[in-house]
C-alpha cells in the first residue's frame, strides 16, 4: 500500500510538472509565420490541419470550456453567421480542451436553443477536441491564469498560404465581437486583392482605402486631378474603393 501511494504521488507530481512546463514555455505564432499543423478529432470527424483546407482562409476560434455562458453565446452567434464566413471562402474551427463527449452533448444542446429570437440553428463547423492541450500549446492559447486547465478566448486568422495574418486574445470574462472578426477577415482579403493599399481606422467593406506610398502612376493621377486618388496631407492619401 505504501508503494502504491508513493507511485501515485510521483505520477501526480510528474503530471503537474509537465503541465507547468507547458504553461510557462508556450509560444504564440507571430504574424507572417507559418501556422502550426495538427491532427485532432472533431465533431465533424478527424481534422488534418491545414491539409484538409487547401485554398481556404481558416479561423481558429478557441474558447475556455463547453457549457459555459459566454462561450455558448459566441458559438451560437458564429453559427447564425456561418454562411457569411463560407461566402468569404473561410473555414471556422472552434477549439477547446474539452473531450469529445462534452463537445457532442454541448453542440446538441446549443442546436436546441432559440438564441435572441433568431430560431434554432445547425452548427456546421467542427468543434475540435484538444484535451491533450497539444494544439493550445502550439498556438500559445493555454490560459496561464486559470486554476484549472483551459484555453483562452483566441482567434487566429490564417490565409490560404497557411500564414498567420492576425490574432486576437480576449479574457475569459469578455465575449468576442463577431462583426469585428468578419471585418478583420474582410480587411485582410481586401488588402490581398489590391496589394498596394492599407485599411484605415474603422474601415468597413465599401469604404475607401489608404495608400502606403505613391506609385509613379499615382503621382500622375494626382497631377491630373484624378478623382480616384485624394489626400488629406502628404502622408494620408486615399484611394476610392469603386
Amino acid at each position: 500500500m505504501k508503494r502504491f501511494y508513493v507511485l501515485f504521488f510521483l505520477l501526480f507530481g510528474a503530471s503537474l510538472l509537465m503541465f507547468s512546463q507547458v504553461r510557462s514555455s508556450q509560444r504564440i505564432p507571430l504574424i507572417g509565420t507559418t501556422a502550426p499543423s495538427f491532427n485532432a478529432p472533431s465533431t465533424k470527424g478527424p481534422i488534418s490541419f491545414p491539409s484538409d483546407f487547401i485554398g481556404k482562409w481558416k479561423i481558429i476560434f478557441s474558447h475556455p470550456r463547453d457549457f459555459t455562458p459566454v462561450c455558448s453565446s459566441e458559438v451560437l452567434d458564429l453559427a447564425y453567421r456561418q454562411k457569411e464566413f463560407a461566402d468569404l471562402n473561410t473555414q471556422i474551427l472552434v477549439l477547446s480542451v474539452d473531450r469529445m463527449v462534452s463537445h457532442r452533448s454541448w453542440k446538441a444542446d446549443l442546436e436546441s436553443i432559440d438564441f435572441k429570437g433568431r430560431g434554432k440553428v445547425s452548427i456546421d463547423f467542427p468543434l475540435v477536441v484538444d484535451s491533450s492541450y497539444a494544439i493550445s500549446y502550439k498556438y500559445g492559447m493555454v490560459d496561464t491564469q486559470a486554476k484549472s486547465g483551459q484555453s483562452v478566448r483566441g482567434v487566429f486568422f490564417i490565409d490560404p498560404a497557411n500564414r498567420v495574418r492576425a490574432f486576437q486574445f480576449y479574457p475569459s470574462e469578455v465575449g468576442r465581437n463577431t462583426d469585428e472578426i468578419l471585418r478583420t477577415l474582410q480587411a485582410l482579403q481586401a488588402h490581398d486583392e489590391h496589394e498596394d493599399i492599407v485599411l484605415p481606422v474603422n474601415w468597413q467593406p465599401g469604404d475607401d482605402y489608404m495608400k502606403p506610398y505613391l506609385s509613379p502612376e499615382d503621382k500622375e493621377k494626382l497631377k491630373n486631378q484624378d478623382p480616384d486618388i485624394y489626400y488629406i496631407n502628404w502622408y494620408m492619401i486615399y484611394k476610392k474603393a469603386h
